[in-house]
């Protein structure tokens, strides 16, 4: 198993960025009648995480996913980053060739 960062380029400054989720979300809860005082901390899934990436990376993060999700499958790494895990070289190389003809340099593969 292969893992590596997927990275965009930024829609204002053009430098390539990723995500990195610092804190996990929390979800709270609104009641009518009474308050609750719950809150549920839960991370972000991959796909949950590059679709963040809206409005910031100069591509639609739905065409990513699409092309992405053909060839491996979108985690979220232990340091919070966005990545791609992949079984084998032949997929990282397929998908890395997928990524250029699609998008040409706005989404790049790092380790």
């Amino acid at each position: 198993m292969m893992r590596l960062r997927l990275f965009g380029r930024c829609r204002i400054y053009h430098d390539p960025v990723s995500p990195v989720l610092k804190t996990p979300a929390e979800i709270g809860w609104d009641a009518w009648f009474r308050t609750i005082a719950i809150k549920t901390p839960r991370r972000f899934k991959g796909r949950e995480l590059l679709l963040r990436t809206r409005g910031w990376w100069t591509v639609e993060p739905t065409e990513v996913l699409e092309v992405v999700e053909a060839h491996g499958k979108l985690v979220v790494g232990e340091k919070g980053e966005l990545m791609i895990e992949f079984d084998s070289q032949k997929d990282v190389d397929a998908l890395s060739f997928a990524l250029d003809k699609e998008f040409g340099e706005q989404v790049i593969l790092s380790p």
